[in-house]
């Protein structure tokens, strides 16, 4: 069994690596075409090789990393066309999910939603990026969660990573989270269980998304790990 790297504090597990790569990806320290290299992750994360193995086929399994023969692991780097591919499905899954969470959410789960708007909404007004970005995914996530279908959630686990992604090299602008109104809007219409009102604002919320990517933005240059985890 890997135990990470002797001494010290305890070593972090393959999620929380994999939780820290993913959020450096999102937030654009960490860009397309980057080589992640075994033993430079290993020395930074301070854990065995074979950790950061673990942590590297789970990025690749969410298509955020690119495992490559010979050659390593690399972030990788989607084309316009795989942008537009995403965020059509995100439309779909989260169309399916809102409309059937708007028939079966409790008192409960809209406020474990509202906790979740409202720490995104500090971090906002903290300027807190890597946080935003963690809060606005988990949002999309917990609304798939609540509904018990290990499917869905599985499904928008890997379509919020990529999409995030997407985001990180084709949005011109620094922000790069969704927007706490546009929840607290969403979870108005779940309360009330308006399923209709719930899907336009869902279907909106993702155009809005999709329509501030800039595809003729080009991928930009690899960084130094050491630099971006220090």
């Amino acid at each position: 069994m890997d135990s990470g790297k002797a001494g010290g504090a305890s070593p972090l597990s393959v999620e929380e690596i994999r939780d820290r790569i993913w959020l450096a990806i999102a937030s654009r320290r960490l860009s397309p075409g980057t080589r992640l290299k075994e033993e430079e992750l290993a020395g930074v994360f301070n854990v065995s090789r074979g950790r950061i193995r673990l942590v590297l086929k789970e990025l690749g399994r969410e298509g955020l990393v690119i495992l490559q023969a010979n050659r390593g692991a690399f972030v990788a780097a989607p084309t316009a066309e795989d942008a537009a591919d995403i965020f059509h499905l995100r439309r779909v899954a989260e169309t399916r999910i809102i409309r059937r969470l708007a028939e079966t959410i409790s008192p409960e789960g809209v406020e474990e939603l509202r906790a979740l708007v409202q720490a995104e909404a500090e971090a906002v007004a903290a300027g807190d990026k890597s946080e935003i970005i963690r809060l606005s995914g988990a949002f999309h996530l917990r609304m798939a969660e609540l509904l018990n279908s290990d499917f869905l959630a599985c499904i928008m686990r890997e379509l919020i990573a990529r999409s995030s992604l997407v985001t990180a090299i084709y949005r011109p602008q620094h922000d790069v989270h969704c927007g706490p109104a546009d929840h607290v809007k969403l979870l108005d219409a779940l309360a009330a269980r308006d399923s209709g009102r719930a899907v336009e604002l869902m279907v909106e919320h993702i155009d809005l998304l999709e329509s501030e990517l800039d595809l003729r933005q080009s991928v930009r240059k690899s960084n130094d790990l050491n630099a971006i985890f220090p």
